[in-house]
């Protein structure tokens, strides 16, 4: 039988039940577990990012100084000679060889990784890279790779959530909540961004817009960033002059550097995958790699240091207006080229403070052209349109910058730059930065987000109201003729219901049919021993994700639906072809186009 028996009341456990217990959201007390659960999560990131933290100052000392010291140094402004090439080769090296005895998953700037593992991967992610990453990533950082420690917190606070997750019996969608709540605890406990930190999960990892997920990430971001004034100091950590509070004529000056911004973006974008398949076409092992893209970095940092190492000091800089002139055009070509040959080398490191300082540049740069004011405030712009634009995350973008600052009034002027940097970016690429990289491994995402239809459409918009019914004395054969006929209403469906004494009695299918006219050659076999006596029912008001949901449970692939009042009366008949006619009914308002009001003298 195609449909085995159960009862017609609808499914109360999943939580997706019908009318008078319809509800906004799907979120049941778990998500107070999982926010108990965020809480060590949030303690734990915030001790990986102050460990993290130390380990590069150490790092950087040790390479660059030849001292030990957890004193935070800068590169900027000093000039090391050759010595200062071979210290990113050396640090390549190393990294080289952890990815390839170790774990390639520390490979790139992670976050591409952490996707992987939210789509593919049931959120469970290799307890090798908790530890490997963010020594790997200190390595780089503090032998002069040109990234920030962002990226690999991210990550490692992504590992360490699904790692603690899996010490529980939970379910996928569960953990990947608890490793999104590492990573935004992580961004929050670097960079003293909580909000951003949300953000970020939302646009880019949790796929989905839930209380279940929301609640405990932000949870896990709070926390964090309230274990990061103690562990790593107070914010705002880029304390600038408050800005006055922009008029029309410069926020259209926002607008022109978002837009080129934009540009600037795609051009980063492509110029990061073009070194990676540079290094591809390279006949010798990817674990030599990142020495190669050592080699471009340390020849970099002899132009211009200011590339090397995470380079907060000269973004701090740039907002506050103090780098100018030709030092803003040799920045961005020098940061630019020698972030895209590193990271296109596979070496481990974060994107994020990179294009801070890239698209600071370029808003200074700007800025200073038109003429326009405080160039500090068109770097400050230009950093949220370019993180916004890049990664494909606006809301981030803007509430990052906010956050680093703590500069209230310049928020219109960062949503405007960041809103048409995006603009640009998503009309100039197919994918961003971030995932180029699952697509060249065979996989697709997408990243905007819809409501489902099937979660809004009841069964009675889509059912058939005329639904195929034959008699219970009906035999096999004849009702097989009447599906032979051209002309009847029975012959294009695959199942028709059964009454008896005007009430549903059960459904027989095509597969019903075929069984019965081999066990019994005559024919003389009724449809109600043929089918099944006791179907699964839906009713009119439920939710088409309703309907699918036991259509999957049960194995079947059709509904009788029956009155709420008197489950024995046939209203409707819900398949596969409705259910897809409502998709077709979404794909028509997407994609339909037609004037509204009609101005014709013949109008009514």
């Amino acid at each position: 039988m195609d449909q085995p028996a159960s009862a017609t009341a609808p499914i109360h456990s999943s939580g997706h039940v019908s009318r008078g217990l319809l509800s906004d959201f799907t979120t049941d007390r778990r998500v107070l577990l999982l926010s108990a659960l965020a809480v060590p999560i949030g303690c734990i990131a915030a001790l990986v990012a102050k460990a993290l933290i130390w380990l590069i100052a150490v790092i950087t000392n040790a390479a660059f100084f030849l001292k030990f010291s957890t004193a935070t140094s800068t590169l900027a402004g000093h000039h090391f000679g050759w010595w200062g090439v071979v210290v990113p080769v050396i640090g390549g090296l190393i990294v080289g060889l952890i990815a390839r005895y170790g774990t390639d998953k520390i490979r790139g700037h992670g976050i591409p990784e952490a996707l992987e593992a939210i789509l593919l991967g049931r959120s469970l992610m290799n307890p090798k890279v908790a530890v490997l990453k963010p020594i790997s990533s200190a390595i780089c950082i503090g032998t002069g790779g040109p990234f920030g420690a962002e990226g690999p917190i991210i990550v490692t606070g992504g590992a360490f959530g699904s790692l603690f997750a899996q010490l529980f019996h939970l379910t996928s969608a569960e953990r990947k909540t608890l490793l999104v709540a590492g990573a935004a605890a992580g961004m929050a406990a670097i960079f003293a961004t909580p909000i951003a930190a949300v953000l970020l999960a939302v646009e880019l990892l949790l796929f989905e817009w839930k209380p279940r997920s929301f609640i405990p990430v932000t949870v896990a971001a709070i926390v964090a960033s309230a274990m990061r004034v103690p562990l790593l100091g107070d914010p705002p950590i880029f304390a600038v002059t408050p800005h006055a509070l922009l008029d029309p004529k410069m926020l259209a000056i926002a607008v022109l550097i978002g837009v080129c911004i934009g540009f600037a973006s795609g051009l980063l974008t492509m110029l990061v995958y073009a070194c990676e398949d540079g290094f591809a076409k390279l006949s010798i092992h990817w674990m030599w790699w990142p020495a190669i893209g050592g080699i471009f970095v340390g020849l970099g940092g002899l132009i211009d240091s200011r590339v090397l190492g995470v380079g907060y000091g000269t973004i701090h800089s740039l907002m506050r207006g103090e780098v100018i002139g030709a030092a803003l055009v040799g920045l961005i070509l020098a940061k630019g080229i020698v972030w895209a040959i590193a990271l296109g080398s596979g070496t481990s490191g974060g994107i994020l403070a990179p294009l801070l300082m890239i698209g600071g540049a370029i808003g200074a740069f700007l800025g200073s052209i038109v003429g326009a004011g405080d160039i500090g405030l068109w770097a400050m712009i230009g950093m949220a349109a370019m993180m916004g634009g890049t990664m494909g995350a606006p809301l981030t973008g803007t509430i990052f910058v906010l956050e680093l600052t703590y500069d209230l009034t310049t928020l219109p002027a960062l949503l405007v730059a960041t809103v048409a940097s995006l603009c640009v970016t998503v009309l100039l690429l197919r994918r961003s930065v971030l995932t180029e990289k699952l697509a060249r491994r065979g996989q697709h995402i997408t990243r905007e987000y819809t409501v489902d239809v099937f979660t809004l459409m009841r069964v009675g918009e889509v059912m058939d109201r005329k639904p195929p019914v034959v008699n219970a004395d009906t035999t096999v054969a004849q009702l097989s003729q009447l599906i032979a006929q051209p002309s009847s209403p029975i012959g294009h469906r695959q199942a028709t219901l059964i009454e008896h004494d005007g009430a549903l009695a059960g459904i027989v299918t095509r597969g019903d049919l075929l069984r019965a006219q081999q066990a019994d050659k005559s024919g003389a076999m009724t449809v109600l021993r043929a089918g099944t006596s006791d179907p699964v029912t839906v009713f009119a008001d439920q939710t088409l994700d309703d309907a699918m949901e036991k259509m999957l449970q049960r194995g079947v692939g059709r509904l009788p639906v029956v009155d709420r009042d008197n489950p024995g009366k046939i209203v409707g008949y819900l398949g596969r072809a409705e259910i897809l006619a409502s998709r077709m009914r979404q794909h028509e308002e997407e994609q339909r186009r037609e004037r509204g009001l009609s101005f014709s003298r013949h109008s009514r």
